[in-house]
């Protein structure tokens, strides 16, 4: 390493927000980017610790130790092109992945990890500002065609990968514009939509063609793409979300947050929502069921709509404010965090479940609740509510984001009978991502159920070389 004593020389530091009044008023990002100098004294922290556990703790594998240095050293370039050897897409898990390469630092041993998310963003802005990134033609191409169905983080990074392998590369899109839940699942306060703009021209430069506005199983069969194509990759998702069947769920104002979500996305882009159908939070009292990610993009927009009041409530214990290092590290730790749209300003509340909904004139009112407590009972943790500790809160609108159950089965997974797993998930493994049917591939969401975009480009860049294997016999895409 270039400064084996940065960690002890010099202080963690990371990207700041601005005033929760100022961004609360807009919807653009809201991050203060550190300067060139301090990244690169940032980068000076990552420590020579011989076993490199950000690497295994990045579900791609990031080469974190030699950028890091390389940017030290101000080698920006450099930098960028061993960024871009695992990573197709750093500036978007530069901005919205959780960072678990950071929990699994040694330096956070220390509670003082590397600040490696920020160094990564950071690559990749100067990158695109100085032109560094282009388009990467295939000197030669094979003839043969793949459809990559869905245009979320893995189909995007497959279809990239076999588009620079030679392969003709046809990406689906049932919505009206490219990205999947890049695009209408995470609010552009987060992730701003030229982002994703950007990466759509550089692919369709390297001769990936997209079909938005194309259902595949409603618009066009899954059976036709097989027969057409040389080989098919599901990359769809996994958008049943979990319901809260209890009484009152009919209600007015009762929302799955996949259904409120999209459409503020969609007015940033300059769309116009029908009256009757527009989901608003303005001077509502909003309950937010869920307390992941999508709960909090819930709280930040509802926040920015004009709430009256946020309240979020998760079903799960309160986790500890600070993890046991000695049980945890280098893994991904159970504890208390707080999310930016959190922190501007709503009521949170733990170990709690929704009994019944409760409305006037067939709106919602009020929620009825009750207090659990977990005990653990023959090696299982079981939920019991506890009496007497039913309570109400008061709510003219309830957003559900308790996450997604599996993929959609009614159509493109029914029409070719795909084998499904245990939890409903398209069945294929990682060694070649092969589904029951011929010439069909899956990965990401729909293959392994929901869970991180970085996770969604690793497969994406996995199932890529898989199916290039299988149309040519060998291939050189990186694994």
């Amino acid at each position: 390493m270039g400064k084996p004593t940065g960690f002890m020389e010099i202080a963690r530091q990371d990207r700041r927000y601005t005033l929760v009044a100022d961004r609360v008023q807009h919807y653009h990002e809201f991050v203060v980017p550190l300067s060139e100098d301090e990244v690169r004294k940032q980068g000076a922290r990552c420590m020579d610790c011989g076993i490199p556990y950000c690497h295994n703790g990045c579900p791609i594998n990031n080469i974190i130790p030699d950028w890091n240095d390389l940017v030290y050293q101000g080698n920006w370039q450099d930098a960028v092109e061993v960024l871009h050897s695992t990573n197709n897409f750093p500036e978007f898990t530069g901005r919205i992945c959780p960072a678990p390469c950071e929990a699994a630092c040694t330096l956070n041993l220390t509670d003082e990890p590397v600040t490696i998310k920020t160094i990564e963003c950071a690559i990749v802005d100067k990158a695109w500002e100085n032109g560094w990134i282009k388009p990467q033609i295939p000197a030669r191409r094979s003839g043969k065609r793949v459809a990559v169905i869905g245009s979320g983080p893995a189909g995007l990074a497959a279809a990239q990968q076999l588009a620079r392998a030679g392969h003709t590369v046809v990406v689906y899109e049932k919505a009206d514009r490219i990205g999947g839940l890049l695009r209408y699942g995470i609010p552009d306060f987060k992730l701003e939509k030229h982002l994703i703009d950007r990466r759509i021209a550089q692919m369709q430069a390297e001769g990936v063609v997209f079909r938005p506005n194309t259902h595949v199983g409603v618009d066009v069969l899954l059976k036709s793409l097989v027969d057409e194509f040389d080989a098919v990759l599901l990359a769809a998702g996994s958008e049943q979300p979990r319901d809260l069947p209890v009484p009152g769920r009919e209600l007015r104002g009762v929302h799955f947050a996949m259904e409120f979500l999209p459409q503020q996305n969609k007015r940033v882009a300059g769309d116009v929502i029908p009256d009757d159908v527009s989901i608003v939070a303005h001077d509502k009292h909003v309950l937010v069921i869920g307390g992941g990610d999508t709960g909090s993009d819930c709280i930040g927009t509802s926040i920015r709509h004009g709430a009256a009041a946020v309240t979020q409530i998760e079903i799960l214990p309160k986790p500890p404010e600070k993890e046991e290092k000695g049980l945890t590290w280098p893994y991904w730790p159970n504890k208390l965090r707080t999310s930016s749209s959190q922190e501007e300003g709503c009521a949170r509340d733990w170990a709690v479940t929704t009994k019944r909904f409760e409305g006037e004139n067939g709106k919602v009112t009020q929620a009825v609740c009750a207090r659990v407590e977990w005990k653990q009972e023959n090696g299982r943790w079981v939920m019991n509510e506890i009496p007497g500790s039913e309570f109400t809160i008061k709510t003219d609108l309830v957003l559900l984001a308790m996450g997604f159950v599996h993929p959609v089965r009614d159509g493109m997974l029914e029409e070719l009978g795909l084998s499904l797993d245990e939890r409903g998930n398209v069945r294929a493994d990682t060694a070649d991502y092969k589904t029951s049917a011929d010439k069909v591939f899956a990965a990401g969401d729909v293959r392994r159920g929901q869970s991180l975009v970085v996770w969604a480009i690793r497969e994406g860049r996995q199932a890529a070389r898989a199916v290039d294997e299988f149309l040519t016999g060998s291939s050189e895409l990186p694994r």
